[in-house]
């Protein structure tokens, strides 16, 4: 399976062309290449994911290591990033399909599909690189491009909106290639696996550079203070773009880098986990209360993603505070479970949430929830949907969104940490208020029937087919719970952090 890895890259990279070549002169080749390119992927993700054991590493170029320095490119899929390949893949495809018909409101198809595939190369990049350089490399593909998909609708919002965040980014690329630089200055190498071999424990310098990084990706990711370009950013971009980058992209270019590094580069520290769990604590608390006010469907959505991305962060930084003090490791791993199930289970109901937001949008050109009300009898589909979402992401059973929540408490409370545990749960609860806010002033509300003297129908089968298959998962995915469907999905990806010095001995076979 190692000859198949660079196929995560090369196959959107390669339709990113082909669309730029042939899009132009054949009829619908845009609308039929990259859905099925993007099924070929999620095909091969979920074969890795059920297939695959261990580290599968790919040495780009083939060539040896000298001197015991490994000089070529390395791509590694390990238990972590097969999963993020998956969330990529499927998250990507459904937003792909539903944008079959969305973009139909824009008028340069061609060019928001090339983005959308330059996006999943630079994401599933980042997940494969093995080395810190591409990395950088892979995340700047994947921003540029989310850059201009933001401002695809060209209006003043729009523009307004990919500008900060093209600064706010640009700031971030700054801070991570300045981090690298003084990398290679102390180690000669770029390998993640290689640096961590030579980088001294503790320290000033190294812990200069942690927390330098720790800054970049924590803009890339809107953890809180951080955050300030993701509500305008979400909100203004295309619905499925929303949907990739809530529910996909703040994870692959921020989360997933800052696991990967803090757990399998830097050696584990009490006071870099400390400050991961308050700055996730705060980003669920702070995101959680300024959704509370919000009457625009999206940015409510926007500010309730950094709500949950704080959950994330605090299940992976409890298992850090945890494994860097010697402690429990049985409590370590249920923490980090509950972390990155809840980092899968946010992928599927949050992108949900954006593709239901875009439905009512797409049909009633409106976003404003005190304009909407009683959709719900001519949008079927799109309120039942949003509703299950709406309930998962509330942390409600029996959807899936209950259960990573709750192993987050309940490591809370095992290792000790009462006060965190019951900000999770009243967190938990304010969540279940503003979306209840939402379903009824857009769906429910008798008093305002939109609908009337207004030809509103349901929106067509590709978009409702995306938002049928992501609620079925958002009740599929509960039975993770199961151990031996945890062990084979979520089990792999939990090992690879909590045993993190073996992932140097899994990509460079010593």
């Amino acid at each position: 399976m190692n000859s198949l890895v660079p196929l995560f890259v090369i196959i959107p990279l390669g339709s990113a062309f082909l669309m730029a070549i042939f899009g132009r002169i054949i009829k619908g080749f845009n609308k039929v290449l990259l859905p099925l390119a993007l099924l070929f992927l999620t095909y091969l993700s979920i074969k890795f994911l059920l297939g695959a054991e261990g580290t599968i590493t790919y040495q780009v170029g083939g060539f040896a290591p000298v001197a015991g320095v490994p000089i070529a490119i390395y791509l590694a899929v390990d238990g972590l990033s097969r999963l993020m390949l998956t969330i990529i893949s499927l998250i990507g495809f459904l937003a792909c399909f539903y944008s079959i018909s969305y973009i139909n409101i824009y008028t340069a198809e061609r060019k928001y599909l090339i983005l959308f595939s330059l996006m999943i190369a630079g994401m599933n990049g980042i997940v494969i690189s093995g080395d810190i350089f591409n990395i950088f490399v892979f995340l700047e593909i994947a921003s540029i491009a989310s850059y201009a998909l933001v401002a695809f609708g060209i209006d003043r919002q729009e523009l307004e909106a990919s500008f900060k965040y093209q600064v706010l980014g640009g700031v971030a690329s700054l801070l991570i290639l300045f981090s690298i630089g003084f990398l290679y200055w102390r180690t000669g190498t770029l390998n993640i696996a290689d640096i961590s071999t030579q980088l001294p424990y503790g320290g000033i310098f190294v812990k200069f550079i942690a927390m330098v990084f720790l800054v970049g990706f924590g803009l890339k990711a809107a953890i809180f203070p951080f955050h300030s370009w993701l509500p305008d950013a979400h909100s203004s971009a295309p619905s499925p773009i929303s949907a990739m980058l809530s529910g996909v992209l703040i994870k692959a270019v921020g989360l997933y880098v800052i696991f990967r590094l803090f757990f399998n580069m830097f050696a584990l520290s009490h006071q870099i986990a400390m400050i991961i769990t308050v700055l996730g604590t705060l980003s669920m608390v702070i995101g959680g209360l300024l959704a509370i006010g919000q009457w625009d469907i999206k940015r409510l959505l926007a500010y309730s993603s950094i709500s949950q991305v704080g959950y994330i962060i605090l299940g992976v930084g409890i298992g850090m505070l945890i494994l860097s003090r010697q402690g429990n490791t049985a409590v370590a791993s249920l923490a980090i479970i509950g972390g990155i199930f809840h980092l899968l289970n946010h992928s599927v109901f949050k992108s949900l949430l954006f593709l239901s937001a875009g439905a009512v949008e797409f049909r009633t050109g409106e976003r404003n929830m005190k304009k909407l009300g009683g959709l719900a009898e001519v949008l079927p589909v799109t309120s039942s949907t949003s509703m299950i979402a709406s309930l998962s992401i509330s942390g409600l059973p029996p959807f899936n969104g209950f259960f990573s929540k709750l192993l987050i408490i309940i490591a809370a409370v095992q290792a000790g940490y009462y006060l965190l545990a019951l900000l999770a749960v009243i967190i938990s609860i304010v969540t279940i208020g503003y979306f209840m806010k939402m379903q009824k002033f857009t769906f429910f509300n008798r008093s305002r029937v939109f609908w009337q003297d207004r030809n509103i129908r349901e929106v067509p089968f590709v978009m409702c087919f995306s938002m049928i298959i992501l609620a079925l998962l958002c009740f599929a995915l509960s039975l993770l719970m199961i151990p031996s469907l945890r062990d084979v999905v979520l089990t792999p990806a939990v090992n690879v952090l909590v045993e993190g010095l073996k992932y140097t001995n899994a990509v460079l076979g010593y």
